[in-house]
This record gives C-alpha cells, structure tokens and sequence, in this order.
C-alpha cells in the first residue's frame, strides 16, 4: 500500500465521521438535546474532509517502474512538457491529469502455437527465403519504453505502440531479412547472422519512436509441408550415404586387418622355420661332437664298442638270423640252441618268449 492509497482512505474516514456526525446532531436535535456548537463541529469537519479530498486528488506516487505524463489544461500544448519520473508529485486537482506507462522490460510473441503470442491463433511470421522456400518463424521482441521519450510515445501512439508498432515492424523487418538468406542458411549456417540483421534493424526502427530493442529472440522456424518432406527425403539420402560409407570403411580396416594377420602369421611361420632351422644345426653340431668324443673314446678299445653293442640288445635275444658269409661279430656264449646251415645262409634259432625252441626242419 503506498502513499496515496494511505492517504485515501484517510479521506474517506474522515467523510465518514463528518457524516456521522451530522446524522447525530439532527437526531440530538430531534429529541431536544442538541449538541453544542454542532454546526461549527460539522462546518469543520467539511473543511478539513474537503482539504483532505483535494489533497489526496493532487497527490501522485508514480511507481519505480512507471513514468507518467501529465494532462493540463492550464498548460498551452495540453501537457506538461516535463514528464513524471518515480516518485511522489503533486498536480491540481480537477485541472490535471496522469497517464501512466510501464518503462520496464515488456514482450511481444508472435508464435505457431495459439496460447503463447499476444494474438490467440496461429500469429507465426510467414516469410520467403531468397530461393522461393515458405518459412514460419516465431519470434519474441523484448523491448521497454525509453522514459526520456514518454511524451512523444504519448504524442505518436499513446497505449497503442505494442499493436501498432512493435508487430507491424516486427514483421515487416523478418520478411525482408528473410528474402536475403537461402532456405538451407536460415535454419543451418547463417541463423545466427539472420538473429543479428534483425535485431540492428529492428533496434533503428524503434528508436526513431522512442523504444528500445533488448533483445530478438528468433524462437522457431517451420517449413511448408512439401519442402519438410523434400528435406526429410534428402536427410534419409545422406544418412543411407554415409552407412554406405561406414560400411566401407568398416570393410576396408577388416581387410588390412586380415593383411596384418596373415603377415603376422607368415612372419611367425618364418621365426618358427628360422628357429628350428637354427636347433636342427645346434642338434648336428652336437651329434657331430658327440660322434668325435665317441670315435676318440673307442678308437682304441674295440671291446667297449662290442659291449655297448650287447647292453643295447633286447634281453629275451637268444638267436640272429645272419647272412652265411659274414662272420660272428663277437661271440655269444651264451646262445645254446642248434644251428642249422642251408646252401645260402645260416639259421639261428628263433627268438622266442620261452627258454626252449624247436629245432627247424
């Protein structure tokens, strides 16, 4: 509750009681026991209500967000040529008068959508871009009254300025910032350079009647139906372009990775041949010194050759077969079985597992 308001209802109280007080003196009256001085009472409570109304008439408090012109007819233009900024002001009652108007930040919305734009309905912008393309855009202006101009706000459109001049240059500044982008810029690469042509414009437009643009807000932009369709077409085109794409470069890496794999095998195929190439010659080379310390070791005792000779026999051995003209290699004892000599070779007994054997026919 401010000031004015406080002081308001003041006056009325104060009207109040002097009624009531009227009202009791002519009943006081009526029984015979008037009042005192009741009339002088009543005469100055009219006076100081009436004081009280004048002054709550001529008293304006204009709120931090508000500035006001005042209506005179004492003045020759009509107006105060000085407008009322925040605060507390006096005016003559009955002569003058406040217009207030809001300086703070306002929107205007112009959108597709019915309940969020000024205008219920479909209130979007609709446009057409350099190649010929229908577009819709919604957009909101935000804006506020440049309180040094409230006078000639008042003058030129009064509370008329949001339907008469923010809209109508809204839309007439998208169109022709539109006209002057490809289809494909407006929604893509160049929206942002379209946000700012706007707002330049649109900020010399308003200044010239006393507003100031805070800030463009292109919200939305909607394409006619064929169009959408072409660009849902195109879209599908390009995402099927590149699976085609990724699934050659998909085959490609497996290909060099099969090529890395096979090289990688060949390569462990050629470690591996190089390796036992190298063990088979370290084996030879071994066997070879082997040979040399064994030929050196028997060179000279033919008796431990023919004895590593029996100890590598088969121990259940009672018999050889041998050719008939070769001689015993070295004697066998223990042997006790018939032999039995054909024209062309000579027949030891069969080995067998028993200790006994036939003699052969």
């Amino acid at each position: 509750m401010n000031f004015t308001s406080s002081f308001s209802i003041l006056t009325t109280l104060l009207w109040v009681g002097v009624i009531a007080l009227i009202v009791i003196s002519f009943l006081r009256s009526g029984q015979n026991r008037p009042i005192r001085r009741s009339g002088l009472y009543i005469l100055v409570g009219i006076l100081v209500a009436v004081v009280f109304t004048l002054t709550s008439m001529g008293v304006v408090f204009i709120e931090p967000n508000q500035s006001a012109v005042v209506i005179s007819v004492l003045s020759p233009q009509g107006y105060r040529e000085q407008a009322l900024n925040s605060g507390l002001h006096w005016i003559i009652p009955g002569l003058e008068s406040v217009v207030r108007y809001p300086i703070s930040k306002q929107t205007y919305t112009m959108s597709i959508a019915p309940s969020e734009g000024q205008i219920s309905g479909d209130d979007s912008i609709a446009a057409r871009t350099s190649d010929g393309q229908e577009i819709f855009i919604d957009a909101s202006v935000i804006y506020r009254l440049d309180k040094e101009n409230i006078i000639q706000i008042h003058k030129d459109w009064q509370n008329r300025y949001s339907d008469e001049l923010v809209r109508p240059v809204s839309r007439a500044v998208i169109r022709d910032a539109v006209s002057q982008f490809g289809v494909e810029e407006v929604y893509s690469s160049k929206r942002e350079e379209l946000t700012k042509m706007i707002l330049e414009r649109m900020a010399t437009e308003l200044n010239v009647n006393g507003l100031v643009i805070e800030q463009f807000l292109l919200r939305n932009i909607t394409f006619s139906d064929e169009y959408a369709a072409s660009v849902e077409q195109k879209q599908i085109a390009e995402q099927t372009a590149q699976q085609a794409k990724f699934i050659v470069e998909q085959r490609k890496q497996e290909a060099e990775q099969a090529r890395q794999e096979a090289e990688g095998l060949a390569d462990a195929v050629v470690i591996r041949a190089k390796g036992e190439a190298e063990a088979r010659i370290i084996e030879a080379k071994a066997e070879a010194e082997a040979l040399t310390l064994i030929a050196e070791a028997v060179k000279d005792r033919a008796d431990l050759l023919t004895y590593q000779y029996i100890t590598k026999l088969t121990p259940n051995i009672q018999a050889m077969l041998l050719p008939s003209n070769s001689p015993f290699l070295f004697p066998l004892p223990e042997l006790q079985s018939e032999v039995v000599v054909e024209p062309t070779q000579t027949i030891l007994p069969t080995v067998e597992p028993t200790p006994t054997t036939e003699p052969t026919p």
